[in-house]
C-alpha cells in the first residue's frame, strides 16, 4: 500500500471507500465524510499517533479509518463492527486490514494496540440503544492504547469530560465538527441536517 504524505491526498483517497451498504437505523450508521475524516487523520499524524502504530477503528463501518491509517504508514490496522454486510465490504475492498464481524463489547482484551479511533452509535435516535458510546470507552480502557479518539454528540461534552477524567484519562485535545446527516432513513424529513460533533483525545 503506498504510503500518503499530504492532507489533500489523504482525503482524496478515502473518498474511495465505500459507504456502509445497507445503513441501520439502529445501529445509527452513518458515513463518516472523507473531510472530517482525513482533518481528524492528519491530526492523529501530526501527534505522532499512527505512523509506525498499531491501530484499532471500533464500530468502523467501512473500514474509513483503519484504511487511512495503513495509508498513513501504521504498522497494522484492525477493524471491528457488528454489522457483517459493511464488514463483508471492507474486507473485499482493503486486504491490507484486519476486520472482525462482531460486538465491539464482547472483544478479547489480548490486542496489541496503540491507537483506538471509534465512532459508536451516539444514542441520539428514538429507538437506538442508550449508552452505547459508554461502552465503547469502557472497552476502549481495557483494550489499553496509549491514545483514543473517540466520536460524541458535542451536547454531551461536559458529562464526557467528567466521565473521562473518573476513568482516569487524560483529554489532551478535542476536536469539533459539523456532521453532515443525509436523508437516509425513513424517518428524516430534511434533505440533509448537520449535527454537532466532538472527537476527544485522550492518553491512557
Amino acid at each position: 500500500m503506498k504510503k500518503i504524505t499530504k492532507k489533500k491526498h489523504l482525503e482524496m483517497a478515502i473518498q474511495n471507500v465505500p459507504s456502509h451498504p445497507n445503513p441501520k437505523v439502529d445501529l445509527e450508521q452513518y458515513s463518516t465524510p472523507a473531510v472530517i475524516a482525513s482533518d481528524l487523520l492528519w491530526n492523529a499524524y501530526s501527534l505522532d499517533d499512527i505512523v509506525d502504530k498499531k491501530v484499532m477503528d471500533l464500530g468502523c463501518g467501512t473500514g474509513i479509518f483503519a484504511i487511512a491509517s495503513m495509508l498513513l504508514g501504521a504498522t497494522s490496522a484492525v477493524g471491528v463492527d457488528i454489522d457483517k454486510e459493511s464488514i463483508d465490504l471492507a474486507s473485499s475492498y482493503c486486504g491490507d486490514v484486519e476486520f472482525i464481524c462482531g460486538d465491539v463489547c464482547d472483544l478479547e482484551n489480548d490486542f496489541d494496540v496503540d491507537t483506538i479511533f471509534q465512532n459508536p452509535p451516539f444514542g441520539s435516535q428514538k429507538n437506538a440503544k442508550k449508552g452505547s458510546d459508554l461502552k465503547f470507552i469502557s472497552k476502549a480502557i481495557e483494550l489499553s492504547p496509549k491514545v483514543l479518539y473517540s466520536f460524541h454528540m458535542a451536547s454531551t461534552e461536559e458529562f464526557l469530560i467528567s466521565y473521562f477524567e473518573k476513568n482516569d484519562l487524560e483529554i489532551t485535545h478535542i476536536f469539533r465538527y459539523n456532521f453532515p446527516i443525509p436523508k437516509i432513513y425513513e424517518f428524516h424529513t430534511k434533505e440533509s441536517a448537520n449535527v454537532e460533533i466532538i472527537v476527544i483525545r485522550a492518553l491512557l
